[in-house]
């Protein structure tokens, strides 16, 4: 039996073969440019078909995983980038009036490529240009426009005070329209909670070419746009956020402990008092098979468990908290380094000591195809469960897990509040990893088996009914919609893994804002009524729209 991940791939193959997405002269890229540039201008210079020479590198530039860069991916008919508000209207009128799927990127980094990638033809609206910053630290906000990276924004803000700061994600080159949308999260969740616990404001471009903000859009679509995909509802332009206070030295860490040195003990511990310790302290641990200290042989394997934390003070604080609430780790004062707020994210991205101007550098330097998953965990794994998992990771040879305390402000924020469920009762939040340099269906395939077979073993512990995911970890294991007649119900099944009960809130959202769900994708929001875009369906049966669980 196949399942629906195996037939999307299928289909997207099969659309490559017969080369369905590529618009021939005459077609669908002429009927858009006729309509476009009866409002919005001359449109050759932004927007690209096939048989433009910049057209590889425009769509290459923000395809952030190499695993859909293939000759084999399907491509767009051609690709929007417009440079002014009355270009992103016009392309939405157009694509509406031409019955076009319309895909939006931000910043590229959706794990499983939905921005940029598709199984029927479909054209990229894409946002680069739109990346402005404007920081007013007098009343400690700003606006920021969804095609800025969280790099831009975190420099911005540190170009006009040093002291603060906004609980974003610590990739630098993702972009903030995606990452807000779907939630964010990152180091200072625990002080703050999430990027969507700071928007006060923002702007969409609604299906019939409105530009609202949140006094015209209305609190539904304002809460919705929060958490819940802003994909699904519209083209977000903006958010406006409002920064947090930081200290001026934050101390910050990276130790590691193997099999052989207690890591599965002191893991063992960790889980009791995550969520319980000062909620100034921040602690991620990065979980992967290493070759053993000594070893004679590189294939005499054990387990390291990294432990990366941040602490909102100095490192005589740090010491005291650690030693307190978590002196297993034995953490020393030579392993903690004190620095700026903005040093910190140069840290958390790997660039640690670099110049700050890093941060404008919206290029992604992985060369990596990659694939995640996501799981929530709500008590302790047994010891016994740990050692069994840690052997399985030795097994599987590259994935990996990062995992992420819960606690603090996360417990305190309803989980009605926005969109995104995941707040109180959760210890960690847990990702699965697996990166790859080979090319090839065989290598996707294998490493892609790798995260399935952890996810698979931690079943037992995690989450259950529904088993929960994080948006922003986009996976299309855990559900497919075809967009069809049958939309609600292929989206609740994924949409109650990302939403829990705030799913059918998002759903009667939709279904006022836009019935005829014009924005849609393989996992978007579904109205509650809706057949005028139907695609090609997925023959799968509904057994399987339960896989993994």
């Amino acid at each position: 039996m196949s399942s629906p991940l195996e037939n999307f791939l299928s289909l997207l193959l099969l659309c490559a073969i017969i080369n369905c997405s590529m618009a021939a002269p005459g077609s669908d890229y002429d009927a858009f440019v006729k309509c476009f540039s009866a409002g919005a201008g001359d449109a050759s210079k932004i927007v690209f078909a096939p048989q433009n020479p910049n057209f590889t590198s425009v769509l290459d530039d923000y395809a952030r995983n190499p695993r859909f860069k293939t000759p084999q991916t399907p491509k767009p008919s051609f690709i929007v980038t417009p440079l002014t508000i009355s270009q992103i209207q016009k392309t939405v009128v157009c694509a509406k009036k031409l019955r076009l799927l319309l895909k939006i990127r931000s910043g590229g980094h959706d794990y499983e490529g939905i921005s940029y990638v598709s199984n029927v033809p479909f054209v990229i609206l894409d946002l680069f240009n739109f990346r402005t910053v404007n920081v007013s630290i007098q009343d400690g906000t700003a606006w920021v426009q969804s095609g800025a990276t969280l790099g831009e924004l975190y420099y911005r803000i540190w170009e006009k005070s040093k002291v603060h700061g906004f609980p974003g994600g610590v990739g630098a080159t993702v972009g903030v329209g995606g990452h807000i949308s779907g939630g964010g999260y990152g180091n200072l969740m625990r002080k703050y909670g999430l990027s969507v616990d700071h928007v006060v404001d923002a702007q969409i471009m609604d299906v019939n070419g409105r530009l609202l903000d949140r006094k015209a859009m209305g609190e539904d679509l304002f809460w919705a746009i929060n958490g819940g995909g802003g994909a699904s509802f519209g083209v977000v332009v903006a958010y406006k956020i409002k920064l947090v206070p930081v200290p001026p030295v934050v101390s910050v860490f990276k130790v590691s402990r193997t099999i052989e040195e207690n890591a599965t003990d002191i893991v063992f511990r960790w889980q009791f008092i995550a969520d319980k310790v000062d909620e100034n302290l921040f602690i991620r641990l990065l979980v992967g098979s290493a070759t053993k200290t000594g070893a004679k042989v590189e294939s005499d394997k054990t387990v390291k468990v990294r432990f990366v934390g941040q602490f909102l003070g100095n490192a005589k604080q740090l010491m005291s908290v650690m030693k307190s609430q978590f002196p297993e780790l034995q953490l020393k004062k030579e392993d903690v380094l004190e620095m700026s707020w903005i040093q910190s994210v140069l840290f958390w991205d790997n660039k640690n000591g670099s110049s700050e101007t890093t941060l404008l550098d919206r290029k992604s330097k992985a060369d990596n195809s990659f694939k995640r998953k996501s799981d929530y965990l709500k008590s302790p794994i047994p010891k016994q469960g740990l050692s069994g998992l840690f052997k399985l990771i030795i097994q599987l040879g590259k994935a990996g897990m990062a995992i992420n305390a819960y606690g603090g402000q996360m417990a305190k924020i309803p989980a009605t509040a926005t969109p995104f469920p995941h707040r109180a009762g959760n210890i960690f939040k847990i990702q699965y990893f697996v990166n790859w340099k080979e090319p090839g269906p065989e290598a996707d395939k294998k490493y892609v088996d790798q995260t399935r077979a952890l996810y698979r073993y931690m079943t037992p512990f995690v989450s259950k009914n529904p088993r929960e995911a994080y948006l922003n970890y986009r996976d299309l294991d855990i559900g497919i919609s075809s967009n069809g007649k049958n939309a609600y119900n292929e989206g609740k099944v994924y949409g109650l893994k990302y939403f829990k009960d705030n799913f059918d809130r998002l759903v009667k959202v939709k279904t006022a804002v836009d019935p005829e769900n014009f924005f849609r994708n393989e996992q978007s929001i579904p109205p509650l009524k809706s057949n005028k875009w139907e695609l090609t369906e997925y023959d799968h049966d509904e057994d399987e729209e339960e896989w993994y669980d």
